[in-house]
């Protein structure tokens, strides 16, 4: 099976694209701000996803698992702050920091089920 078929990642490619349509609506004064923060780290999720998928044991898969789940706590914490200084309207970061808890939620428990099946 390919990463590419997995369901975090593509839930991943999906919150990367909801962020840059959200960022797109951001001052373009935020461009090298939290314009660019938050698409890095929204991009960098599922690239862990990715890599981790690639390694050659478990153990590394769920290294970069950790590493993708760092992102999306850096997003969030980005979302919030845009949100908190008003970088567009406030009810467009609902849905977007919704998926943010959501991925949180499963890449939580991906990592628990693959740490339990080493045992």
């Amino acid at each position: 099976m390919s990463y590419r078929e997995q369901f975090i990642w593509k839930r991943g490619i999906q919150l990367s694209i909801n962020c840059y349509k959200l960022t797109e609506k951001f001052p373009k004064s935020e461009l090298y701000g939290l314009t660019s923060q938050i698409r890095r780290a929204s991009v960098s999720v599922p690239s862990n996803i990715a890599e981790g998928y690639g390694r050659r044991t478990q153990k590394e898969y769920v290294q970069f698992l950790h590493i993708a789940l760092g992102s999306l706590r850096e997003l969030d914490t980005q979302l919030i702050i845009a949100k908190e200084v008003k970088l567009t309207l406030p009810q467009l970061f609902a849905p977007i920091l919704e998926e943010v808890d959501s991925m949180q939620g499963i890449l939580v428990s991906t990592i628990q089920k693959l740490k339990a099946d080493r045992s």
